[in-house]
């Protein structure tokens, strides 16, 4: 079984199914299980796994290309997106204004605070290091 589809669960939390996959691959390569190149599961393989809709996953795996975490090859599958070239200092200032923004209406979505998920985010970077 690919080492991708043995991390993900899904819950009734209320959050949608393909978000909630959507989320969980990100994190999955956010930890480096999987490197730049990499083949994903099919979308069939985790339909059958999770035992949802083709559809469902097919749309979580939509909104990952959009991202540009992933790459779709027609009749080849799925592959894990090279990084992007380094952007300039205005354009990363505007991109990451724009995650923070997304981030923080997420979080207040959830019910989550946000001063305590910023503090979790500072403690999970210092683990990286």
């Amino acid at each position: 079984m690919h080492t991708l589809l043995k991390s993900l669960r899904l819950d009734n939390s209320g959050v949608p199914i393909y978000v909630q996959l959507r989320e969980q691959i990100l994190r999955t390569l956010g930890a480096g299980v999987l490197a730049s190149g990499d083949q994903m599961p099919t979308m069939r393989e985790v339909a059958v796994a999770l035992k949802i809709d083709l559809n469902t996953v097919r749309h979580a795996y939509d909104e990952l290309e959009r991202m540009g975490a992933i790459t779709l090859v027609r009749g080849r599958g799925s592959f894990v997106a090279q990084p992007p070239p380094p952007m300039g200092a205005r354009a990363q200032a505007s991109q990451i204004d724009a995650l923070a923004k997304q981030t923080l209406a997420t979080a207040v979505a959830a019910g989550i605070d946000p001063i305590a998920l910023a503090d979790r985010m500072k403690a999970l970077t210092k683990q990286k290091e």
